[in-house]
């Protein structure tokens, strides 16, 4: 079983892929969305959740999203034929680093994606490419709520505190418009719903090959998430305007 079929296991019953729950993800699209008929792009949108909410709640709304996994995107035109929106809708199979558009953005999402392109501040900077005048971009990272261990670092990457990582972003020319630092419910939801998914599906299913594989793979996250990062990782979720607007 690859990387990419656990992950869509893992989130069946988590499709926003982040520790964010109902309400936080509403706040954020209200407060990234500017204007009803806006145009949203999502860079490493996986299942296209982010988008699908956004095209839900604003009938004016057109949206793109960007990934490298097939299997997610067909799940996000299944979803999106299912909700009704599949004709404002626009999926692209490719690297998001490596996507380009004839037309700017209103609002620019890539929350949980950093890894494709290298970290935080090159995330924004991919995102500025495509920002209409005016517009906002949201992402979503992790970050340390207290000294991580060497073996956390080695795990997750090396994320900053809050304070440093809202410095570098400022820096970098963006100003906060929103922010939202998971709660340790959040944190813990998330994590359980991954992990639950993961080991009913093996349950539910023993005579398939990967079975045992994806039980054995829900017991070491378990443990990886209570014994190693549970104390010390956490995620932010910003809002941000280039400062020069």
């Amino acid at each position: 079983m690859n990387r990419e079929q656990i992950s869509a296991i893992a989130h069946a019953g988590h499709p926003i892929k982040a520790p964010l729950d109902d309400d936080s993800v509403r706040l954020l699209l209200e407060r990234g969305i500017s204007r009803d008929d806006a145009r949203v792009l999502d860079l490493g949108c996986g299942g296209g959740e982010w988008l699908l909410r956004a095209l839900t709640t604003h009938p004016l709304l057109r949206a793109e999203g960007v990934d490298i996994s097939d299997i997610a995107l067909e799940e996000a035109r299944a979803a999106a034929g299912e909700r009704g929106v599949q004709e404002r809708l626009t999926l692209h199979h490719r690297p998001a680093v490596d996507f380009v558009s004839p037309h700017p953005f209103d609002l620019v999402l890539s929350v949980g994606a950093s890894h494709a392109f290298g970290g935080l501040l090159p995330t924004l900077e991919a995102a500025r490419e495509h920002l209409a005048p005016g517009g906002r971009v949201l992402v979503g990272d992790g970050l340390w709520e207290s000294e991580p261990t060497p073996e956390a670092v080695e795990m997750l990457g090396d994320f900053a505190d809050l304070a440093t990582t809202v410095e570098r972003v400022t820096a970098a020319g963006w100003t906060p418009v929103h922010g939202h630092v998971s709660t340790r419910r959040e944190l813990d939801d998330y994590e359980w719903a991954c992990w639950g998914s993961l080991a009913s599906w093996a349950l539910d299913n023993p005579a398939h090959p990967d079975s045992a594989e994806a039980l054995a793979t829900a017991a070491i996250r378990r443990t990886e998430w209570l014994r190693t990062y549970r104390s010390c990782w956490g995620f932010v979720s910003l809002v941000l305007r280039r400062t020069s607007d």
